[in-house]
């Protein structure tokens, strides 16, 4: 029984460290946050959606819509915006979700007049889209519900009132408004006519997954590959020689950093040739247009993509090589690959479904930080021509790689790349060691 538990009392030891734990807490934490965002959008959708409400029909019909979506929504005083594009702006700034416009003529044509049969009435609807991201569209689905509600209510009024009698289909007064007619999305300071904003959101993600994907999955990859490196040269001995050779121990940290690159870079085309051909299969039929509304990317774009993509590969291998000189063997070099994972998972996921914008501060603060989550936001950012952002994250991810550039070759110059203590406690150690 003492073997066993001698072999028990060693493995736990040896598997039980900060190393382990450590990754495992952060991942947690970074959980948590995510799953509070997503808290936020389900609180969100037991709120009432906020809208502004013009009547232009002024009828008895009319007034009940209108009165339908003052209870059930927060409206927006538009008093003194006379055209549609100041109705939409204020709005907009007021925060709301959409503009809908009771058109002349709604009770008319939901009765019949001049010989035409009674049919449903369509509401104009301004969708306001002010965040891109999957869960973008949200805050219209909200603002559909609200105007099915007021169909309801016309109804239940239309059958108190015109009972049995009347001429008009069942069909028309079971559900008296037409849902999904005259939408409209206000974007970008653009009206798109016609179009509602889950597709506009889906154009965009269908532009913009691919990059994200490409980066995370070259994390990943090429990150694993330089700890897993680091670990076996160390168990094999094979750094050692390596460190003896008269090469400057910078250009040893700089051709490791090229060699994992150029790998990285052959697996990111690789897997971006056979994304490009998947994606555009997809999505072919579901996108629209967004170049007709200013929305598309040029040769520079794509250049300022590629220097932040670079610099986002050059900060992930520079970061890894960090790591993976406080691995003592490719077992613990294998914990060190979790976080850098998960901290390519998070923008990537974070960027799928939120706008960075939309973000709470804090969450801005800590996306903005990892430097893989630049050329995640890029394609979008270019698209909406908002190149602070870009310049911003580049401006950035050079600073970070240097950094880690600089603290790799320092470390190297280490004996803690061979020993895991620092020179003077080693020093230390053996000056205690020969005075006894």
């Amino acid at each position: 029984m003492k073997p066993l538990l001698n072999i028990l009392r060693k493995e736990l030891k040896e598997l039980a460290t900060p190393a382990t734990f450590i990754p495992v807490i952060v991942i947690a934490i970074l959980f948590a946050s995510l799953g509070g965002l997503m808290g936020g959008v389900t609180d969100d959708l037991t709120e009432k959606p906020t809208i502004g409400i013009v009547d232009q029909d002024n009828s008895q019909f009319s007034a009940i819509v209108e009165e339908s979506l003052i209870e059930n929504s927060n409206v927006i005083d538009l008093s003194g915006a006379t055209d549609l594009n100041g109705m939409l702006e204020k709005v907009k700034e007021a925060g709301g979700s959409a503009l809908v416009i009771i058109p002349e003529g709604f009770s008319e044509t939901i009765l019949g007049s001049d010989g035409k049969e009674p049919s449903q009435a369509s509401l104009n609807v301004y969708f306001i889209m002010t965040s891109t991201g999957l869960l973008a569209s949200v805050p219209s689905a909200m603002v559909t519900a609200t105007i099915g509600q007021a169909s309801n209510a016309l109804s239940s009024h239309m059958i108190t009132n015109l009972g049995g009698s009347s001429e008009i289909p069942v069909s028309v007064i079971q559900s008296p408004i037409a849902q999904g007619a005259n939408v409209n999305t206000y974007f970008n300071g653009d009206i798109m006519e016609g179009i509602t904003p889950d597709l506009v959101s889906a154009s965009l993600s269908s532009n913009s997954f691919i990059v994200p994907l490409i980066v995370m999955m070259i994390v990943i990859m090429a990150g694993g590959i330089v700890i897993s490196s680091m670990g076996m040269e160390k168990e094999n001995k094979t750094l050692e020689t390596l460190l003896t050779m008269p090469v400057k121990r910078s250009h040893i940290v700089i051709g490791k950093l090229a060699a994992a690159a150029i790998v990285g870079l052959i697996m990111a085309m690789i897997y971006m040739v056979g994304m490009m051909v998947y994606m555009d299969s997809l999505m072919s039929g579901a996108s629209i247009d967004l170049a007709q509304y200013g929305m598309s990317v040029g040769v520079v774009d794509y250049l300022l993509l590629g220097v932040s993509l670079f610099l986002a590969i050059m900060s992930a291998l520079a970061l890894c090589m960090v790591l993976g000189i406080f691995s003592k063997d490719y077992k613990t070099a294998q914990g060190f690959t979790l976080p850098i994972t998960f901290l390519a998972m998070v923008p990537f996921f974070v960027t799928m479904f939120f706008d960075f914008n939309s973000l709470p501060s804090v969450v801005q603060v800590l996306v903005f930080a990892i430097p893989f989550s630049h050329p995640m936001m890029a394609m979008n950012n270019l698209m909406l021509d908002n190149y602070s952002m870009v310049f911003a994250g580049i401006g950035y991810e050079l600073i970070f790689a240097a950094a880690m550039i600089i603290i790799a070759v320092v470390l190297f110059k280490k004996d803690i790349l061979i020993t895991g203590r620092s020179k003077k406690k080693f020093s230390n150690k053996s000056n205690n060691e020969d005075g006894h």
